[in-house]
């Protein structure tokens, strides 16, 4: 594989990282929350990743199987490497304390309180912690867009877009708890645009590792994995924060018009 095949799949990854530095200058700049945008737009988000794992992704993945292994046993290993993905991103899950949960929902009126300084060491912790937490659940996330713009920049340029609105909110969680401990917005913003640059950073371990190795096999099982890590991410993380916002119905909203847009683009751009 050429330097020029993976440039537009590494691209796309930056892309979908560097979101969370839009997540925390909305923070700065955003005078309230708009709960019923980022509820819809979380729904959105979770819908493109939905549709994508199971009527792409695991279906390309199947076809790729069942070639090289047989009915069967394709399906078989197809599904062992759906669930596999599973369990990946639900181990980096259940690394992160929940105390210092990365995808709790902050708001941006918490830019406006006034630090206390009782409160500023544990909330600086608490913003870096989550700056980590974060970059570590975009290490997969990194892999999933980077894997699937190579097997199509359409598919790939979808899931680009879906984490990237799925990184706004993680941007403002790492803003949020560093500004109001350090009054810093450049910190605050640098923390959140370094815990999105993971996602490029797991794109290039992706190449690294699993290019020299690449098969048709070795694409399926990375492909159905893929799919389960989005399916994880978007019932795990992404519906719950969208209800978080108090607007469960735009949420669900949200969701549909996801599947549409991803079925549609689909339709004409594959």
């Amino acid at each position: 594989m050429t330097d020029q095949n993976i440039l537009i799949p590494l691209l796309f990854t930056l892309f979908a990282g560097l979101a969370t530095g839009i997540g925390s200058l909305i923070a700065f700049f955003a005078k309230q929350t708009n709960k019923r945008f980022l509820s819809f737009s979380l729904g959105l988000s979770a819908g493109v990743m939905i549709y994508v794992s199971f009527v792409e992704l695991l279906r390309s993945a199947e076809d790729t199987l069942t070639v090289e292994w047989g009915d069967t046993p394709g399906r078989v290993v197809t599904v062992l490497s759906f669930f596999l993905g599973i369990a990946i991103i639900a181990i980096i899950d259940r690394l992160v304390p929940s105390f210092e949960n990365p995808h709790e929902v902050r708001s941006v009126e918490s830019m406006q309180e006034k630090p206390s300084a009782s409160v500023n060491v544990r909330l600086h912790r608490m913003g870096i912690l989550t700056a980590l937490a974060i970059g570590i659940h975009n290490f997969p996330e990194g892999i999933a867009t980077f894997m699937a713009a190579l097997e199509s920049p359409a598919l790939g340029i979808a899931i680009a877009v879906a984490i990237a609105i799925h990184n706004i909110p993680e941007g403002i969680a790492v803003s949020v708890p560093i500004y109001y401990a350090t009054g810093n917005r450049k910190k605050a913003f640098l923390y959140s645009l370094l815990s999105g640059l993971a996602e490029p950073i797991g794109a290039l371990l992706a190449w690294a590792v699993l290019m020299p190795f690449l098969s048709p096999t070795m694409m399926g099982c990375v492909f159905a994995a893929v799919a389960g890590i989005m399916v994880f991410i978007s019932l795990d993380e992404l519906l719950p924060a969208a209800r978080e916002y108090g607007e469960h119905h735009v949420s669900i909203y949200g969701l549909i018009t996801g599947m549409g847009i991803m079925a549609a683009s689909l339709i004409l751009l594959t």
